[in-house]
């Protein structure tokens, strides 16, 4: 079993949302085969408490246009580990300490990830090659 087609739909736009806000390292892990609560998790990280909350309020936010609102909130008070639970999709925003410290990805590396491209990064960023070189001209 994998995840519902709405889990999926909603897991990309909580990652879509985190990323507009500049989250780091985000990523889309279906659990459904080895959790009966939720089909997904939206993993993503953010250097300071301060970029935690702007996370979490974007991702709140950008489904609430949706129609989706989480049914329930942990850890807003102190910012290092928030978790918002939209029952199919658990949206899990740490501060990058954490993040390297609970790892997990590694917890879960045996599920399958629901693969996410940031849309506001073009698709060839980075890529030297294929920018135009003044000796061209």
């Amino acid at each position: 079993m994998t995840a519902t087609a709405e889990a999926r739909e909603t897991a990309l736009l909580a990652a879509q949302a985190a990323a507009d806000k500049l989250a780091t390292d985000v990523s889309i892990v279906d659990v459904s085969d080895r959790l009966a609560i939720t089909d997904a998790f939206v993993l993503a990280s953010a250097p300071n408490e301060r970029q935690v909350q702007a996370i979490v309020d974007a991702v709140e936010e950008r489904l609430r246009e949706h129609g989706v609102k989480p049914v329930r909130r942990e850890g807003v008070a102190e910012a290092r580990w928030v978790l918002l639970d939209f029952v199919d999709v658990v949206v899990h925003v740490q501060h990058a300490e954490e993040r390297a410290y609970y790892a997990l990805e590694r917890l879960w590396k045996d599920c399958p990830t629901i693969p996410f491209v940031d849309r506001s990064v073009p698709a060839n960023a980075g890529d030297e090659a294929t920018a135009p070189d003044s000796a061209d001209r």
